[in-house]
């Protein structure tokens, strides 16, 4: 039988911190986390791919407040500016893939899908917005804005005097396309899926589909697309080859074999980083509480080097509830 592994490429898989992110950079960038995935599928893997789109969003929401104030042009609400990126992005890596493939002789069908993620509406995250996206604007400017579009602001850390937008990061709940990335999957053909964590939307009193002003943590939606298709291995890359312990503390530590209960207990301990090491390690967790086999995260570039990246093989006691539903 085939297997089927998930890959969530991270943000730096297709713009570097230290880049403008010129679409000749973006390619690059995409061209050689690609080249890796090849391992993958030497070793007879089915393939999914999702990926985020943080920066390409920020640049989207910019353009909005430029085009808005310059020229009159209504801005696009935040479900339609996931959608672009998906489409924009999805793009960039089904042609790109198309080429890697190419280039090692291997025949495999390319598909990039918009996706739509149910989250609860009503549920505790739009009652404390935390996402921070967009521009740092003015106070002025943003009480402004917070009467004309009721749009929430908070105090911006990295800026002495400014604030940001927050929004809602609700937790995904359903993949409403799950069905069909599965068939294409198991017609052999390679999916790209969940973009930047997927359009966030909910299921109305009618049944029908509506959207939300929020964003959705790219690796928690793509451990549920995992999930959700059966998926046996659920591979999240990053900017370091390993999970650290105590992450640029003088006590450092590499955790390459991580159990579930000890994972737990290192994320209450404050061990993993509040907003890049933690949201994997709970994508992970999800993962393996659902029936995954392994999940690991590492470095595109360490990927098919079997002495890096933290494997994480969690064996799941379904009876031990300790906190798992936070996970």
């Amino acid at each position: 039988m085939s297997k089927l592994a998930v890959v969530a490429l991270g943000g730096n898989a297709l713009q570097r911190d230290y880049q403008k992110g010129t679409i000749e950079e973006q390619e690059q960038n995409t061209f050689e986390t690609l080249e890796n995935l090849i391992f993958l599928l030497r070793e007879g893997f089915d393939l999914v791919i999702t990926h985020g789109n943080g920066p390409q969003v920020g640049d989207i929401l910019l353009k909005n407040d430029a085009g808005e104030s310059a020229y009159n042009i209504p801005q696009m609400p935040l479900d339609i500016c996931v959608a672009g990126t998906q489409g924009e992005i999805g793009y960039m890596i089904e042609r790109i893939l198309r080429n890697v493939l190419n280039k090692h002789k291997i025949q495999k069908n390319v598909i990039s899908l918009i996706s739509q993620v149910v989250v609860n509406h009503k549920g505790e995250a739009f009652k404390n917005p935390t996402k921070r996206i967009g521009r740092i604007y003015s106070n002025e400017m943003a009480e402004k804005l917070s009467k004309e579009k009721k749009w929430i602001f908070k105090e911006e850390k990295k800026s002495n005097n400014g604030l940001r937008r927050v929004v809602p990061s609700p937790e995904p709940l359903d993949i409403l396309n799950k069905k069909i990335i599965k068939q294409l999957v198991d017609q052999d053909n390679i999916v790209i899926a969940a973009g930047g964590g997927g359009i966030p939307v909910y299921i109305d009193e009618k049944n029908d589909v509506r959207p939300v002003e929020a964003v959705i943590d790219k690796d928690i939606a793509s451990a549920l697309l995992a999930s959700s298709i059966g998926a046996n291995e659920f591979y999240i890359l990053t900017d370091v080859p390993y999970v650290y312990l105590n992450y640029k503390k003088p006590d450092q530590e590499i955790a390459e074999f991580l159990d579930y209960n000890d994972t737990i207990k290192y994320l209450e301990q404050g061990m993993f980083g509040e907003g890049n090491m933690k949201p994997k390690i709970e994508a992970a967790l999800f993962f393996i509480r659902q029936g995954g086999s392994t999940s690991i995260i590492t470095e595109a570039t360490k990927l098919q080097d079997k002495r890096f990246g933290s494997k994480i093989t969690m064996v799941y006691d379904p009876t031990d509830t300790r906190h798992t539903e936070n996970y």
